[in-house]
C-alpha cells in the first residue's frame, strides 16, 4: 500500500491479491489439503481477472509450496506430509535393501503403517545402468521391483538386481514373484552360503522421470526432486552380488547416517 496526498491507493498487483486471498483460505482451512482449486475459468470469473493474471497467482502459490499441479487433473492444495527418516547405516548382514523386514520395522517403529507390493520380477541383460555389479555386458540379471507405501502414501520405489548365476546355483526364489519375507540377504546366506559383509551407498539428487512423477503424484513444475540411493552389496569374497536402486521423493523423506557411538535418545 502507498499513501499519496492523504489518500491510499492499492499498489499490490491483482495477481498477488488473488494469491493472498487463496493463501488465506488455505491457512484458515476453507481450502483443505488435497482439495482441488477452482478451474482457471472459474477463478477468472470470480476475481474478474485475465487468464495471465490468474496463472501468475497460481504460479505464486506453487512456488511457495501451497499448491501443486497434477498432470491431467488440475491444481490442488498441497497435502502436508511429515518426512519419514530412513537410517542408511546398519548391520552389514541385515541392513536395509534387498527386501525383507528392515523397512517394515523402521516404519512401524515410527508408529506409521507400512505396505509393500509383491515384487515384479524380470530377467534382463546387464547394461551400463547396473555396472556396479561388474558383470560383462549382456550377462543375464534378475530384477525385483517393488513399490513402498507409508500410511497409503507412495513413499519409495525399490529395484534390486542379482546375477542370474545365483539362480543357476540354486537361489530359485529370486525369480519367483513373491516377497521373500526374511529378506534376500538372509535367503542367499541360507540357500547358497553367500554372506553379505558390506555395502556401499551412492546418493544422487535428480529430476523425476515420467513414471516416478506419476507414482509419487509430484507437481509437474519440477519443484520436487527425487533422491536416488544405489546400494551395492558385496560378499565375503568382496564380490558384488546385489545392487539395490531406491528412489525417494524429496518432499517426504529424510536420511540418517550414524558413525561411531551415538546416544539412542537423540534423534
Amino acid at each position: 500500500m502507498i499513501c499519496i496526498s492523504g489518500g491510499v491507493i492499492d499498489a499490490v498487483p491483482l495477481y498477488r491479491r488473488i494469491a493472498e486471498d487463496l493463501r488465506r483460505q488455505i491457512e484458515e482451512g476453507s481450502l483443505q489439503p488435497g482439495q482441488q482449486l477452482l478451474s482457471e475459468l472459474e477463478l477468472r470469473e470470480k476475481y474478474e481477472a485475465s487468464r495471465n493474471t490468474v496463472r501468475d497467482a497460481v504460479k505464486w502459490l506453487i512456488t511457495r509450496g501451497l499448491v501443486e499441479s497434477r498432470p491431467g487433473q488440475g491444481r490442488f492444495v498441497t497435502e502436508g506430509i511429515s518426512p519419514f527418516v530412513t537410517t542408511l547405516t546398519g548391520d552389514p548382514e541385515t541392513a536395509f535393501g534387498g527386501e525383507g523386514g528392515t523397512y517394515i520395522q523402521q516404519v512401524a517403529a515410527q508408529f506409521k503403517e507400512p505396505s509393500v507390493t509383491s515384487p515384479e520380477v524380470a530377467i534382463r541383460e546387464a547394461s551400463w545402468g547396473i555396472a556396479d555389479l561388474q558383470l560383462p555386458e549382456g550377462t543375464l540379471v534378475v530384477s525385483r521391483h517393488q513399490r513402498l507405501f507409508i500410511d497409503d502414501i507412495p513413499w519409495s520405489l525399490q529395484t534390486s538386481f542379482y546375477p542370474m548365476s545365483l539362480v543357476e546355483r540354486g537361489a530359485s526364489r529370486l525369480i519367483e514373484p513373491d516377497s521373500i519375507e526374511r529378506g534376500t540377504v538372509v535367503y542367499l546366506r541360507e540357500a547358497l552360503g553367500v554372506q553379505q559383509v558390506g555395502y556401499r551407498d551412492t546418493i544422487a539428487v535428480r529430476a523425476p522421470d515420467e513414471t516416478e512423477a506419476a507414482f509419487f503424484r509430484l507437481p509437474d513444475d519440477g519443484r520436487v526432486s527425487v533422491i536416488e540411493v544405489r546400494r551395492t552389496a558385496v560378499d565375503d569374497q568382496e564380490y558384488p552380488f546385489r545392487l539395490t536402486v531406491s528412489v525417494y521423493p524429496a518432499d517426504r523423506n529424510q536420511f540418517a547416517i550414524y558413525v561411531g557411538r551415538f546416544p539412542a535418545e537423540i534423534h
